[in-house]
């Protein structure tokens, strides 16, 4: 543990020393952040319990969904109404992935780091029996190197066809052990529970896999393939320009990508906020009081 927290509070300081110099540098032709609307943004950030309220309302939704209908019977559904539920289902599952995210960025909880952690590794250990150490180390190697060789989230180099990156993204988390806790969960579920085999299939299996797809492709192959132009923007990322409703229900605003990776510690529902902000002030003009920060001459974090 002590070497987890370690790790943590190191590349935690690195991504904030970062973003730290992002808001103080000062360059022409560049946008032009308003200091005061950013200060109220990371103020609420730093000091409340709103991420851990909304955390546990994710999770808790989860929770109460998929014991609902793991009891219902399915030939109770409509045809019209089944995907419909799925979908639901897949969206949670997906908010499970997003809370676990932010824990690794330390915004889950900020005032106390055990209770991020703890946070963080119940959802992605809910989502599908994942290691939340392992998933912190590499996420972080996205960061650091993101469209890379050394980025896991990356395709292999040879194609970046959807389908095939995404299996090769897949290949780069997955784990027999995740897969054998897989199968003895759901044998268990089965055979000692009264749950219908049906039921299990359709809303933990299905949900869990069709969330994969959906944080794939909003939250990687979208903001990270490369442009006709080549990889000039910072980060090797870009945003998904979806108005704020869509957006959320897209994949919890992870499309807004290019904020996400400028500012790494801002939570998945503040990331609106900041691209609204971002929106606003490439439009206004130049006014004394404001922090110029260039989306073309940053590093990559």
């Amino acid at each position: 543990m002590g070497q987890f927290m370690l790790s943590f509070d190191y590349t935690r300081s690195i991504c904030l020393n970062i973003c730290d110099r992002f808001r103080c540098c000062a360059v022409h032709n560049s946008l032009r952040f308003d200091n005061a609307k950013f200060e109220q943004i990371f103020h609420k950030q730093n000091n409340n319990i709103y991420g851990l309220a909304v955390a546990l309302l994710i999770i808790s939704l989860w929770a109460a969904s998929l014991t609902l209908l793991l009891c219902l019977n399915v030939a109770n559904f409509s045809s019209w109404l089944l995907p419909i539920v799925i979908a639901w289902q897949t969206f949670l599952y997906t908010g499970l992935f997003i809370t676990a995210h932010d824990a690794m960025h330390g915004s889950v909880f900020q005032q106390n780091k055990k209770i991020n952690h703890f946070i963080g590794s119940l959802a992605v250990f809910f989502y599908a029996f994942f290691s939340y150490r392992q998933l912190l180390k590499k996420h972080w190697l996205h960061h650091h190197h993101p469209a890379s060789e050394l980025d896991p989230d990356h395709h292999d180099g040879n194609s970046s066809n959807p389908i095939y990156w995404y299996f090769h993204f897949m290949k780069n988390y997955w784990s027999w052990n995740q897969f054998l806790g897989m199968v003895i969960a759901f044998n268990l579920a089965n055979y000692m529970l009264p749950i219908a085999q049906t039921n299990l299939i359709l809303f933990w299996i299905v949900p869990s896999i069709l969330s994969s797809v959906q944080l794939f492709y909003f939250g990687t192959f979208l903001p990270h393939r490369e442009p006709e132009e080549g990889y000039i923007r910072p980060h090797c990322a870009q945003t998904i320009a979806l108005p704020i409703f869509w957006s959320f229900i897209s994949c919890y605003h992870f499309g807004y990508h290019q904020e996400h990776h400028e500012f790494p510690h801002v939570s998945w529902w503040q990331l609106p906020a900041v691209y609204k902000q971002k929106a606003d002030v490439s439009k206004a003009p130049s006014r004394e009081g404001s922090t110029s920060v260039s989306i073309n001459d940053r590093q990559p974090i």
